[in-house]
């Protein structure tokens, strides 16, 4: 059974903010922004949100992570982008600065500070045709009530659990952790492509794969899969796509178990 993260194991709240209009956008799905053009690019940055909020706000955020050699992961993109291509805009932007990504940050915390556990990543989307950092972006996120009784059912069946996410390696351990997956089963900062090799590959081990996912970036994941479960317990409107390709829709992710249950007994 393969898990996407977020929206899937976890209740996640999205802030994003357009840098170009300087507006902020509040509990909205940055996949499907990234989705909406071929020339976007939905990138994690390998830093916590903690430094982020700690710097000067008026300092350009290409500048921080030139200086600090900040890396980053691709974790969505419609179109095939090298990494120069991306390195290129983003570490030589010169509109977005720290106080964009800090507005983000603050958000996501003040919505969540009360979470007994809570993750968060911080990222940006480029667009690739304009050379710029387009949206700053930081989400956080819960695991849904049941995940964790979710996953201990599935061990206990004999099912092996895994997660495939774009979501920062840091963040999906911490999860990882939390519900018992073992952390060498946990695949982050992957990309639809990525996502989809990865189920590829347990197909070549395992009799038999399920993916879970809940956005337009586990599609082809969800393709792949030898059982294809769409999650609707992250609030939110899903694609047409996933419905059609989906063999089980569920409300709750507790509910993937009686499914696993029924197909083990065919």
């Amino acid at each position: 059974m393969v898990f996407d993260s977020a929206g899937t194991l976890l209740r996640t709240y999205r802030v994003v903010k357009d840098v170009i209009h300087g507006k902020i956008h509040l509990d909205v799905e940055t996949t499907t922004i990234t989705a909406s053009s071929p020339e976007r690019a939905l990138l994690v940055l390998h830093v916590s949100s903690r430094e982020i909020i700690e710097q000067p706000s008026d300092v350009l955020l290409s500048t921080y992570l030139t200086g600090r050699r900040i890396g980053f992961g691709v974790a969505c993109a419609r179109s095939v982008f090298t990494p120069d291509q991306v390195s290129d805009i983003l570490y030589r932007d010169t509109r977005a600065t720290l106080g964009d990504l800090q507005e983000c940050i603050r958000e996501v915390w003040r919505h969540c500070k009360r979470e007994a556990l809570l993750v968060m990543d911080s990222g940006v989307i480029l667009h690739l045709g304009a050379k710029a950092i387009e949206f700053t972006v930081t989400s956080g996120g819960r695991p849904f009530a049941g995940a964790l009784e979710t996953i201990t059912a599935l061990h206990r069946r004999g099912i092996a659990t895994y997660i495939a996410s774009g979501d920062r390696v840091a963040k999906l351990e911490k999860i990882a952790d939390h519900l018992g997956i073992p952390l060498d089963r946990v695949h982050g900062v992957a990309t639809p492509s990525i996502k989809a090799q990865i189920v590829s590959d347990l197909k070549e081990e395992y009799d038999a794969v399920a993916m879970v996912g809940d956005g337009i970036n586990d599609l082809a994941a969800l393709k792949r899969a030898d059982v294809a479960i769409l999650s609707l317990q992250q609030p939110g409107e899903k694609p047409a796509a996933l419905y059609a390709e989906a063999d089980h829709v569920v409300e709750r992710v507790a509910d993937v178990v009686p499914i696993l249950e029924r197909i083990a007994r065919r």
